[in-house]
């Protein structure tokens, strides 16, 4: 037992330990469909711009007051100091300049091509991924606190895109699983994660553990091993 947990131990000790995830998978550094151009890069939540911070809680307060409603004042002092944590992992999106607006294809870039394109010609930030390598029932998992784009690059493939890469990052980094928190009344991102990309509610939600016991979110959860479907889901 000790020596397993010391060998869980190691594996998110040495996924923190890198520093760009986004290297292992060069092509998709890059999501281009529909005139929308966006290129990616990898970030640590002890190094970020005081810009980048006023841009993180603005996204936030945009997309997430309204599901939050009477809760929101409160969860956005506890977004603001998980925002900054040294374990935050970070995928930022940004613009890419003169991209083709006629392109209607998506296009997964070679390493090559992405490798200088996307710090010479990035433009504004679009939107993050906020995800961290925790340890969940004695499991180790990908969790990803925060999916957050800007209306304008909302509905055009774009989040289920960087849901493949979180997942590709996972299991590169032998994580048993990737959770996520949704609160009940995001009916979009309900729908998004559990009908289009088939994450389901995971044992340790408050509605499988207690369900008389009232929550306003779900756990889902997505596992990747046999030992973490039979802890992490539901064996009914």
């Amino acid at each position: 037992v000790l020596a397993k947990k010391k060998a869980i131990e190691q594996l998110i000790k040495a996924a923190n330990a890198k520093i760009d995830q986004l290297a292992f998978f060069p092509s998709y550094r890059h999501f281009k469909i529909n005139g929308l151009s966006v290129c990616l890069k990898s970030g640590h939540g002890n190094k970020l711009s005081s810009p980048v911070k006023r841009y993180i809680q603005n996204l936030l307060k945009l997309n997430m007051e309204g599901p939050y409603g009477s809760e929101w004042q409160e969860e956005e002092k506890v977004k603001c100091r998980e925002m900054v944590d040294p374990e935050a992992r970070y995928i930022f999106v940004h613009e890419v300049a003169n991209s083709n607006a006629d392109d209607m294809s998506t296009t997964k870039l070679t390493e090559e091509d992405t490798s200088t394109s996307c710090q010479e010609d990035s433009g504004p930030l679009v939107g993050f991924v906020h995800y961290r390598f925790v340890l969940e029932e004695d499991v180790p998992v990908l969790y990803v606190y925060e999916l957050q784009l800007d209306p304008c690059v909302q509905g055009k493939g774009l989040g289920k895109f960087l849901m493949e890469l979180i997942e590709l990052i996972a299991q590169k980094n032998c994580m048993g699983a990737v959770m996520l928190t949704v609160q009940k009344e995001n009916l979009l991102a309900m729908n998004f994660y559990m009908s289009k990309l088939r994450y389901i509610i995971s044992a340790t939600s408050p509605s499988k553990v207690n369900p008389m016991l009232e929550k306003s979110y779900e756990i889902l959860c997505r596992t990747f091993d046999d030992e973490a479907k039979t802890i992490l889901e539901d064996s009914e």
